[in-house]
């Protein structure tokens, strides 16, 4: 049998992937394009339907050329993991969410490892991408494969990598981040930094799978915290009549020892509002209480109903109960230009405003309907946004600043316009009736 090193070298090595959603879809690209042959997994039979025909799901990946690879064979999506037989290499990119009270829930991972244990094999390497806590890797994955009779380091190949996506950036796409490798074993850690050189620019070896995962955690912990300071600083400043935005501005002209955060409606996405949570649960083993992060979370997790308060200050200002009112949310995706609403925080501001008797609506190209989500319902699609329905509202509010949209439109039709995102900045001095929330 070849080794890895040798597959790496004459381009016969197997790639597989699990996991064909924001991370594993992009992973795929990048070995595809280094001419590697490439598996992909996933349990849900529409999206695999979807690629093998050549269609890719996510809108800022649209540019992956899936198609050509299919026809060639290059790419082979799949549910049938059965065919981890004839894959070298597996990352694992599966969902890594917090379960109702707001714990860790690695069920993703669990499934994954018993749906591919029957058929894993001497000579491979396999590799956890899912943002967990420190120790996820061993637990769940190097113990089952010892208890099966492998040898972790010299009969299988073990290490925690992780993903470091940022949806729509142009700038850092896939393969120019550093990817950060930790194995099990000093050979875990080398054969997975050759197999991710391959199409990765800077591999970043660190000691062991431990240190990895601990890696992404105080990444994500770190902006966690620091948008806390600043969404706190935000209420502050409205209470005292500064605007925080030109704060921040003015702070950022300093060359040293300043970066700049910035508020929001709450936090989006799959790995900040999520990740420290799994630190501060995973802490509590040791009888650790992490004070500061608990309370960057409760802060970030206060502002969808710090937006929907101040809306309902700014409305009585004009005589207008928030019940019965009319309001439109203008973007659903946790961020700008993309169509990601994993953890938006304009979920919850419609699930508050829907709570206290408003009629929402939304707008939002990248959705022209709501999805169907794992622990919310909400029935609504995406309103046309047009003169006469802007004038019937009662309110719009910012909650994700999608470049496309044209701002000072919306304000000149709408009675009230409510910014949560400083879209507004070149205009509102012009306007009486746009407000910072």
């Amino acid at each position: 049998m070849k080794s890895l090193l040798k597959k790496i070298e004459d381009k016969s090595l197997v790639i597989g992937v699990i996991g064909l959603g924001y991370v594993g879809l992009p992973l795929t690209d990048v070995f595809l394009k280094k001419g590697y042959r490439v598996v992909g997994f996933d349990i849900d039979k529409e999206k695999i339907d979807m690629l093998k025909k050549g269609r890719v799901y996510i809108k800022h990946l649209q540019n992956l050329d899936i198609k050509s690879y299919v026809k060639n064979g290059q790419f082979i999506p799949t549910n049938d993991f059965r065919k981890v037989r004839d894959v070298d290499h597996i990352s694992i990119c599966v969902p890594t969410p917090l379960n109702k009270n707001r714990e860790p829930d690695i069920s993703f991972i669990k499934n994954t490892v018993a749906s591919i244990l029957p058929y894993v094999h001497k000579g491979m390497c396999i590799s956890l991408e899912s943002t967990t806590y420190p120790g996820t890797t061993i637990e769940e994955i190097v113990i089952p494969l010892e208890e099966r009779g492998f040898k972790v380091g010299r009969d299988i190949f073990v290490c925690f990598s992780p993903e470091r996506e940022d949806p729509g950036n142009k700038k850092f796409h896939t393969a120019v981040i550093p990817k950060v490798v930790g194995g099990h074993t000093r050979r875990c850690t080398e054969i997975a930094t050759k197999i991710y050189g391959i199409g990765f620019q800077k591999i970043v070896p660190v000691s062991d799978t431990r240190v990895a995962e601990m890696t992404k955690i105080l990444e994500n912990t770190y902006r966690g915290v620091n948008i806390a300071l600043v969404n706190e600083l935000k209420m502050v400043c409205q209470k005292m009549g500064i605007d925080i935005w030109e704060v921040i501005k003015a702070a950022s002209t300093k060359p040293f020892g300043f970066q700049a955060f910035y508020p929001g409606p709450g936090l989006g996405g799959h790995c900040i509002p999520i990740d420290p949570f799994y630190l501060t649960w995973k802490a509590r083993e040791y009888e650790i209480a992490t004070r500061f992060i608990e309370l960057s979370g409760e802060i970030n997790t206060y502002m969808p109903y710090y937006v929907v308060e101040r809306t309902s200050e700014i409305m009585n200002q004009f005589k207008k109960p928030l019940k019965d009112s009319r309001i439109l949310i203008l973007g659903v995706a946790y961020k700008k230009d993309i169509d990601d609403m994993r953890e938006s925080p304009a979920i919850r501001i419609i699930e508050i405003l829907q709570e206290k008797g408003a009629k929402v609506f939304y707008h939002d190209d990248y959705f022209p309907k709501f999805p169907k989500l794992r622990q919310h319902r909400i029935n609504l699609r995406s309103v046309a946004i047009t003169p006469e329905f802007l004038r019937s509202l009662d309110a719009a509010i910012i909650t994700t600043d999608h470049s496309h949209l044209d701002y000072e439109y919306i304000a000149r039709n709408v009675s009230i316009l409510i910014d949560t995102r400083n879209a507004t900045e070149k205009f509102r001095h012009k306007y009486k009736n746009i407000f910072m929330a």
